[in-house]
């Protein structure tokens, strides 16, 4: 018990330095933003701009809704660690807005040395936040509530360089976040996973065993994704008129890749895991449409997407997951590999295809859209899909440098746990009966509490 108080101290003392270091910062630099200003404009590659002030709010609320309730959700499917990893998401959601608000609007929102929010910023916040809860569902329940809000702290800044290097220098076009959201989140938080390697891995076997409150969690958590992912993969469209491309493609790829996965499903796997691959199939469609999503003229290309990411999202859990387990010793809690690391680059693939393809006979105006840089002549369509390819490099290559520097951080004996000290540690976020038994516990666990 005293290590439990000591825990809970700790984490307070920490949210306190944080919330008072990010009140400082806004007191200091953050401003609401003068109706008139149009603070990225310079930038012909710039998606944040916000096309209207109708379309602000609706959009900020549905990518909010698909973070605190998409993936908060999708996240509580350990027995022991269910309801502390809503607490956990929630707890990620609340420190990275704050965060990614400063982070990203030194690149896309300041002026005269100050930063400028308003509901668009708020969007680019929820992005960030994306990301960052991705990464953290490689390495959930392995790490405490402190090294998550430092894994947070770390993140953010890298994820705002690689945003802003991919889209306002090398012009790369990529508003869903397939390399922004879903490749570099993956890939941050695999290289994180396998610097906190420990050989004891095993006894935590029992720690990621499902629980049937988790897994009605995580339906809700599908459900929510279904309903807002479209809005908030289309949320940085640059004018409404673009925005049903990307809205409809993601619906589409969301229902075939659905579909698809009761094709493959019963021949990869005997025993009934279907809500799990369903869940699956669903982040890993909208992980593909996030670069393409915009790009795709015919509806027939991201149903034939879709049912492309839910295969390979589903042979990379059946065949992929032990390899990386095994031999490259990279535990991957809620398989981010296969729902976004993989889905990612397929998508990324797919639109350094469309980007080669590109013609203004099968945009129109569109073109100025989604590649400016073609429709203003300054690219040819294969410059553009190489410079596409060039984004997903740097990238996995930023991910890997700033996930192994993380990790190495995280490993400082300071802020690590013992094996049986990480549970004891998620407690702070966990429920806790009236008689003082913990919910997530097992019988065991309750008895040597009591």
């Amino acid at each position: 018990m005293a290590e439990h108080a000591a825990a809970r101290l700790h984490l307070s003392g920490l949210c306190f330095f944080l919330q008072l270091l990010t009140i400082v910062l806004f007191a200091t630099f953050v401003r609401y933003s003068p109706e008139s200003s149009n603070l990225c404009s310079t930038e012909p590659s710039c998606s944040q701009r916000d096309p209207s002030p109708t379309l602000g709010y609706p959009r900020f609320r549905d990518a909010h809704l698909r973070a605190l309730l998409g993936f908060g959700f999708l996240l509580a499917f350990l027995s022991r660690y269910g309801v502390g990893s809503v607490a956990g998401s929630l707890l990620i959601v609340a420190f990275t807005i704050q965060w990614a608000i400063l982070a990203q609007g030194l690149f896309y929102f300041s002026q005269n040395g100050k930063i400028y929010v308003s509901t668009q910023s708020m969007v680019s916040a929820d992005f960030c936040t994306a990301a960052i809860l991705i990464s953290t569902g490689a390495v959930l329940g392995r790490v405490n509530p402190i090294q998550m809000l430092l894994m947070a702290l770390l993140e953010v800044p890298l994820f705002a360089c690689n945003e802003y290097i991919l889209r306002n220098h090398l012009g790369v076009s990529d508003s869903g976040g397939s390399l922004t959201i879903h490749t570099f989140g993956a890939y941050f938080g695999l290289t994180v996973s396998r610097v906190l390697h420990q050989l004891h891995k095993d006894k935590r076997k029992e720690q990621q065993d499902m629980g049937h409150q988790p897994d009605v969690f995580a339906v809700v958590g599908t459900i929510c994704l279904w309903i807002f992912w479209p809005s908030f993969a289309s949320a940085t469209t640059t004018h409404s008129s673009a925005e049903p491309w990307a809205v409809l493609n993601l619906y589409f790829s969301l229902s075939a890749s659905t579909l698809a996965t009761f094709v493959l499903s019963p021949i990869l796997y005997e025993e009934g895991t279907l809500q799990a691959q369903l869940q699956d199939a669903t982040l890993a469609s909208a992980a593909v449409m996030g670069m393409a999503g915009e790009m795709l003229s015919t509806p027939f290309g991201a149903l034939t997407a879709g049912f492309l990411a839910s295969q390979l999202s589903l042979l990379g859990s059946r065949f992929l997951s032990p390899i990386l387990r095994s031999r490259l010793k990279t535990e991957d809690t809620c398989g981010v590999h296969n729902v976004h690391g993989l889905p990612g680059i397929l998508g990324t693939f797919l639109g350094i295809l469309l980007a080669a393809l590109a013609t203004a006979d099968v945009y129109g105006d569109r073109l100025q859209l989604v590649f400016p840089l073609v429709a203003d002549g300054s690219r040819t369509t294969a410059e553009q899909a190489q410079w596409q390819l060039c984004g997903l490099l740097i990238t996995l290559l930023l991910a890997a440098f700033g996930g192994g520097i993380t990790g190495v951080l995280l490993r400082m004996k300071v802020l690590r746990s013992p094996p049986e000290g990480n549970e004891l540690e998620s407690k702070v976020l966990r429920e806790v009966d009236e008689d003082g038994c913990d919910r997530g516990a097992s019988s065991e666990e309750r008895g040597t509490v009591a």
